[in-house]
Order: structure tokens, then sequence, then C-alpha cells
């Protein structure tokens, strides 16, 4: 296929009458992916309301039509799952898709990477600002997800890469800035790079007060500007500064007109995370018990145990259905349930681990799957001389492969990334005090309100609200 004929299959994809940057980029893609050459890339930056998936979403669809089938992927299973809903088609996370089990070191698989096999395939990455260069899980390949990704893409005869986000965003966590949308940082892998970023809002987004103060704030990031953030924002009919003492009532009202599922809140640490779960269950929804019917969790580890056919991804909103027989076992406590996705209205039954439900780091985390995985050991002590014999014993049990969730009425800025809810309370912590915003205090507040897609609540500490 020549290039015009497929830029205009990417068009008649595309649900919208294009924007000038819209109709140029859709020119761009078309000469990328039908053109050869060693080690091509492409960044795709957009502000929030640009339009970037529906143009993503075009070129998937044009791809399909003409038999060149792209590998869709993501940094988490969350953000896979919201790629695969946009464009039609399945998607995973970055880790699945190229690494392969290798050996067992102790409780943990070592994972190296795969071989591409795939010829002239686009990978296309979304919310690439999330890909981390550090190394932050040791047994995956080298520890540098974004490099073990671009050696593995070009391992393929004639594969390229089409990178994906919004650089405004928050980077990796311990990082400064997102190489995997900085064109520099990968032609240091020796690619060849293009490059497009979509500045203009559509004029449907911009009647939405919230996407008019985030492109505000863009704007912030873009000239570096060091204003208090609370002093930029303009409060209008889509954002909204809440009183202290109209925040209980105003989250309850939230749950009532657009549903739970659709109303979150952002804070800046997992402390914080858990006084604001802790509060809304004790007094909004009367909840007591530590886990109860009714309630939302969000999922935080991938789980393929429970799904023969697919995975349970982590940050996945569920909720709890029913629930019977809580036990202790190995001296933690789990619960058989029956649970909901919220995203497609899926039911499956799997058992749950309690104590994971108020954990405030991940590290914290680790160190209850490591002791529990050497309880489980010694229920066979015929095998303690065998350890692949012994670790795939363990791996068989529903204790160790139990959901590790956390209660979903508030999360962290970095778990939000990837989704979207209609009504987002953001609160920013000692961030509302500080007299000038740094480059990172804009990108937290600038990603936590593009989480939002009809209202922003913007909220103080709550210590006087949310009284534990």
């Amino acid at each position: 296929m020549i290039i015009p004929n497929f830029y205009t299959a990417i068009r008649e994809h595309f649900a919208f009458t294009p924007t000038s940057g819209q109709d140029a980029l859709m020119h761009d893609l078309a000469q990328f992916c039908l053109s050869r050459g060693e080690k091509r890339a492409f960044i795709l930056r957009g502000y929030a309301g640009t339009g970037k998936t529906s143009v993503v979403s075009a070129l998937v669809k044009a791809l399909y039509s003409i038999h060149l089938a792209p590998v869709l992927v993501a940094p988490t299973g969350r953000a896979a799952k919201v790629l695969a809903r946009y464009s039609g088609y399945e998607a995973t996370t970055i880790h699945k898709a190229i690494y392969r089990e290798s050996k067992v070191s102790g409780m943990d698989s070592i994972f190296d990477l795969g071989y591409n096999q795939r010829k002239g395939t686009l990978f296309i990455v979304d919310e690439s600002s999330m890909i981390g260069t550090e190394s932050e899980q040791q047994a995956f390949g080298s520890g540098n997800l974004l490099e073990d990704l671009i050696r593995y893409v070009y391992e393929g005869e004639d594969c390229s890469l089409l990178f994906v986000g919004d650089d405004a965003q928050l980077p990796p966590v311990g990082q400064v800035y997102s190489a995997a949308l900085d064109r520099s940082a990968l032609e240091a892998y020796g690619l060849t790079v293009s490059e497009c970023t979509l500045t203009e809002v559509v004029r449907q987004a911009l009647d939405n007060g919230v996407l008019r103060e985030a492109t505000a704030l863009r704007n912030h990031l873009v000239n570096m500007d060091t204003i208090a953030p609370y002093q930029t924002i303009c409060p209008n009919a889509d954002l909204i500064a809440l009183a202290p003492n109209e925040v209980v009532e105003q989250i309850d009202s939230s749950y009532r007109t657009v549903g739970m599922d659709e109303a979150l809140i952002i804070t800046r640490s997992n402390k914080r995370t858990n006084l604001y779960n802790k509060g809304i269950r004790a007094r909004i929804l009367g909840m007591e018990e530590q886990l109860q019917t009714g309630d939302r969790v969000m999922v935080s580890r991938n789980n393929y145990f429970w799904l023969p056919d697919g995975f349970i991804a982590n940050g996945e909103s569920l909720q709890i259905v029913r629930l019977r027989n809580e036990r202790e076992m190995y001296g933690y406590h789990f619960v058989d349930a029956l649970v909901r996705t919220v995203d497609n209205d899926m039911e499956m039954t799997a058992t749950i681990w309690l104590d994971t439900l108020s954990t405030d780091t991940p590290e914290q985390n680790y160190q209850l799957q490591r002791d529990l995985y050497f309880k489980i050991a010694q229920d066979y002590p015929e095998l303690q001389r065998f350890r692949r014999k012994l670790r795939d014993k363990i791996m068989e049990s529903p204790y160790y492969n139990a959901l590790q969730v956390r209660y979903a009425y508030a999360v962290t800025c970095h778990k939000s990334q990837g989704g979207q809810w209609k009504h987002v309370y953001i609160d920013a912590g000692a961030l509302a005090d500080k007299e000038y915003a740094d480059i990172e205090d804009w990108r937290w507040l600038y990603t936590a309100l593009t989480r939002a897609s009809e209202k922003v609540f913007l909220l103080r500490p709550l210590k006087n609200t949310l009284t534990i």
C-alpha cells in the first residue's frame, strides 16, 4: 500500500473532523508505518484533550485493515486494559510481551528477555511516560525496562516502536523525567526517531472546565513557571474548592449521583490514602468489618491464578459481591470472595489476602509475600532439596496466589495513572501550602487533574474531617 492510501485508511477510521495537528500526525504516521529502515521509532506526545487516543485507535484499525496487526502494550495491567478498550484489540503488559521465565532463585522466578520472531511489526506502547530505566525489578531482564523493550523489538526483522504518552504526567517512580518520551534519550540507544506533539485541545474538550485548567497547568510546565498551584487554578462549575466541613457530604453526594466506581480521591502518599479509605468506610459507608459486601478494592499486584484465560491486572477495580469462609492460615488472614470487575462487569471467585488491605508501602507487601512463601514451603519437607519442584508446589497454593488488594476509595496519583473517573477529589497535602511549586509539583497536580472526566474537587489535608 502506498502512503496516501494508508493515510486515507487512518482518516476513515477517525471518528471526528481532525484538527490540523491531528491531520498532520496521520500523514506522519502513515509514512512512518510504511517506511523501511533499521531501528525506527516514533514519539507521539499529546496534551490532555488533544485526541491522542482517538488517533491511535484509528491507526490500529487501519493497520488491521491491511493485515499488519500491531502489538499493543503498556507498562501496567490497568493501562493495558484501557488501551485494549479504546483500540478495540487485545493489549498486554510490556513485561508479559517481552520476558520469559528462565529459572528460579529462592521464592522468585527470574525472567530473561525473550526473542522477537515477528517481522515488519509495529509495537504501540501506551502510557509511555511510566516506563522506567532504573533497576526497579531485578527479576526481569536487565532491570531497565526501556532498554529491554528496545532490545527485544529490534531483534525482530524490520520492527518499529510507537511511544504514546504525555510527558507532563508523572515520570516513573524515583526518576526525574520520562526517557521513553525524550528524543535524545531514545537516540542514545541508536534509534532513528520521529516525533509529534499534539497541543491543540479539541473544541469539545475545551467545554470541560477541568480540561481547560489542565491545559493551563500544562502551559505553566512548558514555560517553567513557578507559581503556587492553588493560586493558579481557577474554580469553576467543573472544578470546585471544598471547605473541610463540606467534604463528607460532597463525597456522599458523588457516590449517589455518579456511583462509587466513578468517584476517586487522589493523595500524595499511601499513608494519606489509608486514612481516607478508613475514614470513608467508617464515616460515609458505615462499614465496621475489615471487608464487607459492597466494598470497592483495587488489585495491587498482577494475578494470573484465578482467571485461566487471562489475568487480574494491578490497578484493576473490583466490587465485593459475596464473602465466605474467612480463616487464618500460616499466621495470616484470608477470605473467599465473589467479586465483580468494575471495568467489564465480569464476576469471578478468588481468595483475598486480608493482611494486604492497609499496608503503607509495596515493600511491606513484598515482605509479607516472602514470609508466606517460606511458611508454605514448610508443608513440603520432602521437596526442600528440589528448589524448582518446591517452588512449583507453592505456586499451586491458593494462599500464595491470593489476591492482594487495597481499598479503592482513595489512591496515590501514581496508582491512578492510566485511569479516569467522573469525579476526582485531589488532596495535594503540603503542596497546597507551598509558596512556590516546582516541576515535580506541577506534574503531580497535572496528572491528578487529568484523571477526571467531569468534575474535580480540591481538598486541603483533612485532619479535622475524616478523623480516625
